[in-house]
């Protein structure tokens, strides 16, 4: 993985001042990618490209960047991995394109695949996490190119004399000198109601996230032009119009053989490789596969807690133990996590909530030390249907079709008439192996819904860490979701598979590869992800809910894959997630801290929060009446960020 920025300012920038600024771009990034640092600049075109190196494949000078096509023509600044290089190697030899290639790394194949191909058409070929500036010397066009699902960043933005810049992180953006920093209001409005900005908005009013799988293209004088090469939505469709209908065996069969290809093909590097292991259905399946192919024990990492309702350390021991991996655990002590909150604002150099976040960062400071690249469990809950809220929403929105609404609204109130903490005690009874953490929460929470009409508003609700964005933020206006696309219902009648597919097409690229990129980049390690292998998503989709499973037992197909290696017993328990104590923390050893942010002096430098709504929150919250903890937390993110950015 690297860091790439650069500027396309073909009227409005120097040789002198291009340079300068490229390499202060690029040099606000240095974090991406600690082993090399190299500029391509051109004063008569305008154009300057920047690159900071982490090494994971070919760690010689032959894979430098930026680096230029055999003909001269093309010159590439890349973030990212093909694990299809070699395949692509042979097909471009094939295709009777002489090439005498310079070293072995992936960018040299992307080069000379779109000398021969063309850019759109190459692009279709590649697999990989990418994002990837390409500049056309003959032709004096810039090229930005983002990877399907969306798995590493591309911002970029317009400046006062029409010139554009981009970068894998805002802070490069931010780096100019020119940079509008003006906020965006709909992005806070979008930020409030899912704890991130989702694409194509940024914090700012003039910058941008390239949507996943889009190409961008622009030359002088001209508007920018955004190409869609692989489109979710068609895939989704497609693959929910024929479903396979073979016996268990035949799916399974040959779903492992998709996994243990897109995985092993992954485990390609040049410096040490691990794996991040929660002992989960999702990092299990990936490292199980990884074990199955090496001749060597696999490094492993987890965190846990001295906290059991938050510590999945024995259950990744156990599994780790089971495939004999090399397994490093670190039981993280609270004061340590804490000690994070700090930096995020600089790791997430846009407001971002998801309080896995600080898990996410320890575990990959804790890989860091030993290996460069370690690949996840992301994407399982998306592919194979495995968020809780899936089931829930497809059960309430088939109860909403038959009850009246009245009842159902009332029924809601009902149901939160018992505070969070009384619902935790009265099913306190229950076997945890039933038991979801936090169920008095989730009780709540589907309380809320409850009086939602359809599937897709019962959706913005559980997402919610604020039902209404206009109480913390009066004024603001969200931008449209995917759950609000012309003709979604009719295109995926499905309940769970329109949920799937809001989700990979937000809540995935926007919340979690946004904090796996952010925690992992931080600390310059190479995050990987097979199960979101596009071939794999793409299988996902063809599946039906009988293989999909529902309820507690989610992912059947990927734990029919997961038990001919590991144990059930050692799987069988309620879906944890990744997350920390945040509530009891604000009202503990954070309260300070919080108390300084949620100040009125605070809230009102800001100037659009409605101070009074969130204040009360905080007190509910402190007094235990309440658990505000999602809603105060965005907030708290925001006032961090604002005041080390803004």
């Amino acid at each position: 993985m690297c860091g790439i920025a650069g500027l396309f300012s073909p009227t409005g920038s120097s040789a002198t001042e291009l340079g300068s600024v490229t390499a202060a771009m690029t040099q606000s990034i240095a974090h991406r990618g600690p082993d090399a640092y190299g500029l391509f600049i051109d004063g008569e075109t305008g154009i300057g490209l920047g690159h900071r190196r982490l090494s994971i494949v070919d760690l010689t000078a032959a894979g430098a960047q930026p680096m230029t096509s055999a003909d001269q023509r093309w010159i590439t600044v890349y973030n990212g991995e093909l694990y299809n290089a070699e395949d692509l190697r042979r097909e471009i030899e094939a295709g009777g394109h002489r090439v005498n290639w310079r070293g072995h790394s992936d960018t040299e194949v992307i080069l000379e695949a779109v000398t021969l191909w063309g850019v759109v058409e190459a692009t279709r070929k590649f697999n990989g996490i990418f994002a990837l500036a390409l500049w056309d010397r003959r032709d004096r066009r810039l090229w930005l190119i983002r990877d399907r699902l969306g798995v590493k960043p591309v911002y970029w933005g317009k400046l006062p004399d029409g010139g554009l810049l981009f970068g894998s992180e805002l802070r490069a953006l931010r780096a100019h000198p020119r940079f509008d920093a003006a906020l965006n209001m709909a992005a806070i409005a979008g930020y409030l109601r899912s704890a991130c900005v989702a694409a194509p908005l940024t914090i700012y009013r003039n910058a941008w996230k390239l949507p996943p799988a889009h190409i961008l293209s622009v030359g002088a004088g001209e508007e920018p032009k955004l190409i869609r090469y692989w489109n979710l939505r068609e895939i989704a469709v497609a693959g929910q119009n024929s479903l396979d209908q073979r016996s268990d065996a035949e799916v399974t069969d040959e779903l492992e053989a998709l996994l243990t290809d897109a995985v092993g093909r992954q485990m390609v590097a040049d410096v040490p490789l691990g794996a991040f292991l929660s002992g989960g259905i999702d990092s299990s399946t990936v490292v199980a596969l990884m074990q199955k192919q090496s001749s060597r024990p696999v490094r492993t990492f987890s965190i846990g807690y001295h906290d059991k309702a938050f510590d999945e350390a024995t259950h990744a021991r156990a599994v780790a133990k089971h495939l004999g991996t090399d397994h490093t655990e670190m039981i993280v002590e609270p004061s340590a996590a804490q000690a994070v909150i700090g930096r995020l604002p600089d790791i997430y150099d846009e407001p971002f909530a998801d309080s896995s976040q600080i898990p996410t960062f320890l575990v990959s400071q804790l890989a860091r030390r030993d290996v460069t690249v370690a690949l996840s469990g992301d994407g399982g809950d998306e592919n194979f249907a495995g968020y809780n809220r899936y089931h829930w929403v497809d059960r309430l929105a088939g109860l909403s079709a038959r009850v009246p609404h009245g009842v159902l609204h009332k029924t809601g109130e009902a149901i939160q008439l018992l505070s969070v903490g009384a619902w935790d005690k009265l099913l306190s009874p229950m076997p945890q192996r039933l038991r979801p953490r936090h169920v008095g929460d989730k009780i709540h929470k589907a309380a809320a819904i409850l009086a939602l009409d359809g599937t897709e508003n019962m959706y913005r609700g559980m997402i919610a860490q604020w039902a209404e964005p206009r109480d913390a933020a009066p004024g603001v206006v969200e931008q449209p979701g995917a759950w609000d696309e012309p003709g979604i219902v009719d295109a995926l009648p499905d309940r769970v598979a329109r949920l799937r597919y809001f989700d990979m097409m937000h809540y995935l690229p926007d919340d979690i590869l946004t904090k796996v990129d952010r925690a992992s980049m931080a600390v310059a390690l190479e995050a990987r992800v097979p199960l979101l292998d596009h071939r794999v998503v793409e299988y996902a989709w063809r599946l039906p809910r009988a293989q999909l499973g529902r309820g507690r037992d989610s992912k059947r197909i990927l734990r029919r894959i997961l038990y001919r290696h590991v144990p059930a017993k050692m799987l069988e328990r309620p879906k944890m997630g990744f997350g920390i104590p945040f509530g009891d923390w604000i009202r503990g050893p954070l309260v300070d801290w919080a108390q300084d942010l949620l100040s009125e002096q605070s809230l009102q430098s800001a100037g659009f929060f409605n101070s009074a709504v969130i204040r009360k929150r905080f007190q509910e919250h402190l007094d235990g009446r309440r658990n505000w903890q999602s809603s105060l937390w965005t907030i708290l993110m925001f006032q961090a960020w604002h005041r080390r950015w803004c």
